[in-house]
């Protein structure tokens, strides 16, 4: 219980910027970002996604000097989210498996280029299917064993290839099971697992499937699999099993609509939680500063404050490198 005016004055601990630092209770760091990075295998250096002003696909070639950047800004990973030539994808999302494809040639670019800086990898097969999905479709109805199954040789895959974390963002029952026992069984103990286990079907991914070429290809939603919007019990019990199955740490996704879920599992079972910044969220708040409504550079680091507040252990996002510049 706190005293009464006048004797009690809060804004005596705002009077000045010394006081304000001094008093903060939370702190947002470099070391707190996870830099979201769309490679491509298309030719050129970079070229713009539309949707996300400022965001670029990148080449490998590219991608190495990220990695470089990444490293000297002091960003601890990178995650990686692959744009395939449409020609390479097909139903069951095959080109997921190739150990020369885009994705183990991003991985060892960047273990190349920047061995300090750790490299998160999407395990789920969107961008490589014809249709569009997370998982093998059959009569418009995902295939949730048999998507397993080829999520385990996708995980399997980037961790021969050297990724640090493997980062299953499929939804599909039973996966982070199933691919921690075939990590194990490989050898690869020290490879870690963060599970997306609370991602829901939500209407700010637009840009992001622009960004890897498959939001034209999609049939239908992702409703039966990706959370519904509404719920937050789910999000608890989705967690749990999934740290019981042996991940080591969990994604929210999307962020910013979801900071109560971001906060519930944070406090519930106290594990390294991540809190993923999607492209609708980024784009929103680009597109109001490109109109003179808002301060882009204040209201991205409020956003990104937003979620330490909230008990974010570290935040995926594509303002990563922007970020760490104005950190300092």
């Amino acid at each position: 219980m706190t005293g009464q005016y006048p004797e009690t004055r809060p804004r005596r601990l705002r009077q000045a910027p010394w006081i304000r630092r001094l008093t903060r209770e939370h702190v947002l760091g470099v070391d707190d970002l996870v830099w979201a990075v769309v490679v491509s295998d298309r030719a050129d250096p970079t070229e713009p996604v539309a949707a996300m002003p400022g965001v670029e696909r990148l080449s490998v070639k590219a991608l190495a000097k990220a990695a470089k950047e990444a490293e000297r800004l002091g960003i601890p990973a990178i995650a990686l989210f692959p744009h395939v030539d449409p020609a390479k994808k097909d139903a069951q999302g095959t080109e997921a498996l190739n150990p020369d494809g885009l994705v183990a040639q991003a991985i060892r670019a960047v273990k190349d280029a920047a061995p300090g800086v750790g490299v998160i990898c999407d395990v789920a097969l969107d961008p490589f299917t014809d249709h569009g999905h997370d998982g093998l479709l059959q009569d418009g109805r995902i295939l949730n064993d048999e998507t397993v199954a080829r999520l385990v040789e996708q995980a399997l895959m980037q961790a021969r290839a050297g990724c640090d974390v493997i980062a299953p963002s499929d939804m599909m029952d039973g996966r982070i099971g199933a691919i921690r026992a075939a990590l194990e069984a490989e050898g690869f103990t020290d490879t870690l697992i963060l599970s997306y286990a609370a991602k829901y079907a939500s209407a700010f991914y637009g840009p992001y499937r622009e960004a890897i070429g498959s939001a034209t290809a999609l049939k239908g939603d992702k409703q039966t699999y990706q959370m519904d919007p509404g719920n937050a019990e789910e999000a608890l019990r989705e967690v749990a099993l999934d740290l019981s199955e042996g991940a080591d740490m969990v994604m929210v996704k999307p962020g910013m609509p979801y900071l109560d879920i971001v906060r519930a599992v944070s406090q519930t079972f106290g594990v390294p939680t991540f809190a993923f910044q999607v492209s609708g969220e980024y784009a929103m708040i680009e597109a109001a500063a490109a109109n003179g409504w808002l301060d882009g550079n204040r209201a991205m680091l409020e956003s990104l404050m937003a979620f330490k507040r909230a008990g974010a252990a570290g935040i995926v996002t594509y303002y990563a490198p922007r970020a760490a510049k104005a950190l300092g």
